[in-house]
């Protein structure tokens, strides 16, 4: 079955950085694009970038010129690299299977932006 494991989160002081990992497995990776998403506590989820199964990719507002979405065919790996973190960056971070919201999430990643 769809298996989605994110790594990397932690915490950082703002203006910072962070590579958000999300290693797939159970279905052909190169095939499907792969969403990044985050939640903040009493925020609805969000995306905050995708990428299809030709490497195309886009972010939302928040995200663009400061974080970077990418993927390694050869690992099964999507990555999320994060900089000039601000303090409402501050979320958990998940992985999706797909280009719009599917069922297959990941358990989450816990980023924290503090000074």
């Amino acid at each position: 079955q769809v298996q989605l494991v994110e790594s990397g989160g932690g915490l950082v002081q703002p203006g910072g950085s962070l590579t958000l990992s999300c290693v797939a497995a159970g279905y052909s990776f190169r095939t499907y694009g792969m969403g990044w998403y985050r939640q903040a506590p009493g925020n609805q989820r969000e995306l905050v970038a995708r990428i299809n199964r030709y490497d195309s990719t886009d972010y939302a507002d928040s995200a663009k010129g400061r974080f970077t979405i990418s993927r390694d065919i050869g690992k099964s790996t999507v990555y999320l690299q994060l900089n000039s973190l601000k303090p409402e960056d501050t979320a958990v971070y998940y992985c999706n299977l797909g280009m719009s919201q599917s069922d297959y999430w990941g358990q989450g990643t816990q980023v924290t932006v503090s000074s």
